[in-house]
């Protein structure tokens, strides 16, 4: 079959950071390219895929120090996907609703996978309008918030054999990783491995948007307590060691997380995973 997978500018395919639906989408591809399809990846050109690719900017965009506005680039990307999508039997986005009003033509042809939270409140009303486009989602709970639409499915995450290798515990830390925001219970870990008296290491990005979070409510905690190491994005690599020594995950998340990918990740290592899901806390800070 000739498939086209169309992802995020964002990040690359698969990221070089920070990123789970680029690294989904990675997965898929290579996974699709090795069964012998004809795979066309659209994203950006610092991509690495044994698919053909297709650059649609020169770089992911939120690592570009030019500052890359967002918009203009998924539209020309957009742009460039119906203007080929006769080629594909299969067309495949991963950009939440950008391209419903261009694929009403073809959607038969076309699937959309949903990697977000679908409970904000304009989202009811902008996919009752568009019923009839083919969805999957990456877990059942995800669904809970939207009107009827046309789910095809639920395909969960999974991971390629041998990428993060199973490890006996070594250390004695507990590991946070993900990203610096409040849903995402920063402060909670920090808290949890106070209460149990064991260090902490982050592994977290931190988005412009959670700036001012970072500045007031997290980094004033890692500085004041020395139990707690700050380490920045990680890498694919250097996750596997983070991942592998850590005595265990903590996933004190406070918001409806469609998947969790980092979990699975955290259980292919061997390492156990602690989760306080709450989405009713009053927010931290």
């Amino acid at each position: 079959m000739k498939i086209a997978q169309i992802a995020p500018l964002m990040e690359s395919v698969p990221p070089k950071l920070y990123g789970g639906t680029e690294r989904i989408v990675s997965y898929l591809t290579e996974e699709l390219v090795r069964q012998g399809h004809e795979v066309t990846l659209f994203a950006s050109g610092d991509s690495r895929t044994s698919a053909e690719l297709v650059a649609c900017c020169d770089a992911s965009l939120r690592l570009s120090p030019k500052g890359r506005d967002p918009v203009p680039c998924h539209v020309s990307m957009l742009e460039q996907v119906r203007r080929w999508a006769e080629a594909f039997d299969v067309l495949h986005f991963h950009v939440d609703v950008l391209h419903f009003p261009i694929i009403r033509e073809f959607s038969r042809r076309t699937v959309t996978t949903l990697h977000g939270r679908l409970d904000l409140p304009d989202l009811a009303r902008l996919y009752a309008m568009f019923d009839d486009i083919p969805l999957v989602s990456i877990s059942d709970d995800q669904r809970r918030p939207m009107p009827p639409v046309n789910w095809l499915g639920t395909v969960y995450h999974g991971l390629p054999p041998g990428i993060l290798p199973f490890r006996q515990k070594a250390s004695s830390y507990l590991a946070f990783l993900g990203r610096i925001s409040p849903e995402k219970g920063p402060l909670a870990a920090i808290e949890i491995a106070a209460r149990a008296g064991m260090p902490l290491k982050i592994a977290a990005k931190i988005d412009s948007v959670d700036r001012s979070f970072w500045r007031e409510c997290v980094e004033p905690q890692v500085l004041r307590n020395s139990n707690v190491e700050f380490i920045g994005e990680i890498n694919e690599r250097q996750k596997a060691e983070f991942l592998g020594k850590a005595a265990a995950l903590l996933f004190p998340i406070d918001w409806p997380e469609p998947f969790g990918l980092v979990t699975i990740e955290a259980m292919a290592c061997g390492t156990p995973v602690s989760s306080v899901i709450n989405d009713n806390r009053p927010r931290p800070c």
